[in-house]
């Protein structure tokens, strides 16, 4: 494209986004600053289409963006937002989220990310590099044993396991000692290979029990593992573009509830530095054409634990977004730091 091409599609997308309606030749004529005829302008236009980057509704002369449109515009035509922005979310994250406990500093920190963006917002509460710490066992029947497991970061669990052998508690306890003075301290991948390994010696059904016991103890760690906060998810019941198609909004709350997927783009964003931005189904993990998806990874002591970010409409205000996303992103890994 040449620049004139360029300036009629920034200031499209621009009015666009703006006004929600499509933008027709007489209005980028006034609003682009270009003396330039209107045929001119259709035939620019006409090239655009062409080249995939707009499209004419059926219902209106006028043309709006594609989501190759929307990515061009966000790879090479963003410019740099006014400092208001990082401002106000600073003032708000500060006023709002100040000396609370990490996980409410997680689930704030969607629900403000939501309210200043009027989207959905979403966050990756920080991994935990969980171990195992000690372990009790507590006969319940014959085959019935509760598991109670204390984990590195001070996370208490409880799980009820079936064993086809009917242990004492003596014979409980004897496992607990075993397990408690030998596997301190290592991760439930080393236990597990230990298990393996390390305890020939031992009777089969002890070692049986232990390494069911390791199972339940990992088992429990990652559920508490990447669980994502989302606030706001009503707030797409207000985008126009979004609201008028009721298929639409089902999938869209199937996605929410599920959080598989969206979980599985959030954690693939962990991998790239600073904001990233998925728009109109280029992520494939959240494949709506209408959605676009700004993330950025947070960290804690210098290292990455999680994931923020924004779920709006492809018509969204990228700039303001991704200033909002990323000072976010700053301010939830400075907050939990001081934690």
């Amino acid at each position: 494209m040449d620049q004139r091409a360029r300036v009629l599609l920034k200031t499209l997308i621009e009015r666009y986004i703006a006004d929600g309606q499509p933008v027709g030749s007489r209005t980028l004529s006034r609003a682009s600053g270009l003396e330039l005829s209107a045929a001119t302008i259709r035939n620019v236009m006409a090239d655009l289409e062409e080249l995939g980057l707009i499209v004419s509704p059926h219902t209106s002369a006028g043309r709006v963006p594609t989501p190759r449109g929307y990515r061009l515009f966000v790879d090479t035509m963003l410019t740099a937002q006014a400092v208001d922005d990082s401002e106000q979310v600073e003032q708000r994250f500060r006023s709002e989220l100040a000396g609370m406990e990490p996980q409410k500093v997680i689930t704030n920190a969607a629900r403000l990310l939501s309210n200043l963006s009027h989207f959905v917002g979403v966050v990756v509460s920080p991994r935990r590099d969980a171990g195992f710490l000690h372990i009790e066992f507590l006969r319940l029947s014959e085959q019935r044993i509760l598991v109670i497991l204390v984990d590195s970061t001070g996370g208490v669990q409880n799980r009820v396991i079936v064993s086809p052998h009917p242990y004492t508690q003596s014979e409980l306890t004897e496992a607990a000692n075993y397990l408690n003075a030998h596997c301190s301290g290592l991760s439930f991948t080393q236990m597990a290979q230990q298990m393996r390994g390390e305890v020939e010696h031992l009777r089969g059904e002890i070692v049986a029990l232990m390494q069911a016991a390791v199972s339940a103890a990992s088992q429990a760690a990652a559920e508490q593992q990447e669980d994502v906060v989302i606030s706001g998810q009503q707030q797409l019941l207000k985008v126009d573009d979004l609201s008028n198609d009721l298929a639409s909004l089902r999938r869209l709350f199937d996605l929410f509830e599920q959080k598989s997927l969206l979980l599985r783009l959030l954690e693939s964003s962990e991998r790239s530095t600073g904001v990233h931005i998925y728009i109109g189904g280029e992520s494939q993990a959240v494949p709506f054409e209408e959605l676009s998806v700004i993330t950025s990874p947070y960290e804690v002591d210098g290292r990455v634990v999680g994931t923020l970010g924004v779920i709006g409409p492809t018509r969204m205000p990228y700039e303001r977004m991704i200033r909002i996303v990323d000072i976010t992103a700053k301010l939830v890994g400075s907050t939990l730091s001081q934690r």
